[in-house]
């Protein structure tokens, strides 16, 4: 029997995050994870990326596990707009006075250089293995592993993904709808730069994402579609492929090339209505997943660990308990509030740029154009991409060099949110 304080069973990016934010508290983790990702990375990056905006970035590099820069693609400027009325609206990191709003991350390359940390850290014991049982009472979990091995611990996270295998031992009650949306995923050479800027179209029920890579002529493809039309277009050659690509994307950075194979995600929205419980919690795509259209998944994800590792922090330094439900109630609060803000402005969006009627379209171009025209509102977009509003946890906040919003607007987020309400239960 090997016993320890916090048992996470998920060693990929938010859960390997969970157990390295942890390093400096005093209490002894436990990672669990059965699959290792492959450590060849190849000369063609990777399909699956994510938008690491300012925030996640000041995170990971405080727990010495930002990527090298090499294969790091920042983006200083973002740009949306749609098909159907020609509104755009553009906005950059210089509106804030940063250097960037992001930066476009391998999830693979993030997560092995998150796991070479972890092996080299003292208080994380890593198992390669999967957990067949778990038995979570009032004073501790026990898991055992398919190994034999048991472990005992005062705290259960559930970090293992979307498809949750914590999850469904707990069976808190869950929200779920199909967004009936799949995500074809794919690397592009583009034969214009992508001058380090994050765009994205709206065309009727498509929303088609290039996002710039290391190589200033590769961008990855984030093209979410009906899942019958991602079907379709899996199925086409490579020729008919970037004819049809570059289309959708009104040729803005001319004929494209895809590089390596294409897959589709299916997409679903999912939000448990419990994240915490008496010795459990769920964080990351365990406790919510969202529509990809803002790039902000893997971001609410490190933002749940970031704060679960101050809460924890903050019960151990002062000799309470770091698994009673009454003391997690504060993080329950705090980070449900901000992933129901996410899940609502999401599907707004999808729904407003998705619907057809004529009129909502024209009501769509003005507003697009109006807002590119207003410099606080596009501020206040620009400090939503970083990060840097709502509720934070310390080990996430950024320095901000110039900062040209008060204090005040800072703590509330671009969309209206309950996150700061939280803060008064803390």
């Amino acid at each position: 029997m090997q016993a320890t304080d916090v048992i996470i069973i998920g060693g990929g990016i938010v859960g390997l995050t969970q157990a390295l934010a942890l390093e400096q508290s005093g209490l002894k983790v436990a990672v669990i994870e059965s699959h290792f990702p492959d450590e060849c990375l190849l000369d063609i990056p990777d399909n699956r990326v994510s938008a690491i905006n300012l925030a996640s970035q000041t995170f990971l590099t405080r727990l010495q596990a930002w990527p090298d820069a090499s294969r790091l693609g920042p983006y200083t400027s973002m740009q949306v707009w749609e098909a159907d009325s020609r509104a755009q609206i553009e906005f950059s990191a210089q509106l804030l006075h940063q250097p960037h709003l992001g930066h476009i991350v391998e999830n693979r390359l993030l997560q092995l250089t998150l796991l070479a940390r972890v092996r080299h850290s003292p208080h994380i014991e890593l198992f390669a293995a999967r957990a067949s049982t778990v038995s979570v009472g009032e004073q501790g979990v026990f898991v055992l592993l398919d190994n034999g091995l048991p472990i005992t611990a005062r705290l259960l996270v559930g970090a293992d993904g979307a498809r949750s295998w914590v999850r469904d031992q707990l069976q808190p009650s869950m929200v779920e709808w199909d967004y009936d949306h799949s995500a074809l995923v794919a690397t592009l050479q583009t034969t214009e730069p992508h001058q380090q800027t994050a765009r994205q179209i709206f065309r009727g029920k498509d929303i088609v994402a290039f996002l710039p890579l290391a190589n200033a002529h590769q961008c990855s493809l984030v093209w979410c579609c009906p899942p019958e039309q991602a079907a379709a277009r899996l199925a086409l050659s490579d020729t008919e492929f970037n004819h049809a690509v570059a289309h959708a994307f009104d040729f803005r950075l001319g004929p494209c090339q895809v590089l390596g194979p294409r897959m589709a995600i299916p997409l679903k929205a999912r939000y448990s209505q419990q994240f915490c419980g008496q010795r459990w919690v769920l964080i990351g795509d365990a406790a919510h997943t969202i529509h990809p259209l803002a790039g902000q998944g893997v971001n609410l994800g490190l933002q749940d660990a970031a704060a679960l590792a101050q809460t924890l922090t903050e019960l151990h330094q002062q000799g309470r308990d770091i698994g009673a439900f009454h003391e997690l109630r504060a993080f329950e609060r705090w980070r449900k509030a901000e992933a129901v803000t996410m899940l609502a402005a999401m599907e707004g969006l999808k729904r407003l740029f998705g619907n057809a009627n004529p009129v909502l379209r024209g009501l769509r171009g003005l507003g697009l154009n109006l807002t590119d025209k207003l410099t606080p509102i596009k501020r206040q977009l620009a400090a939503h991409a970083l990060g840097i509003t709502g509720l934070q946890a310390e080990l996430s906040k950024p320095e901000l060099s110039k900062p040209q919003l008060s204090e005040q607007d800072l703590s509330q987020p671009a969309f209206n949110s309950s996150a700061s309400q939280s803060q008064s239960h803390r």
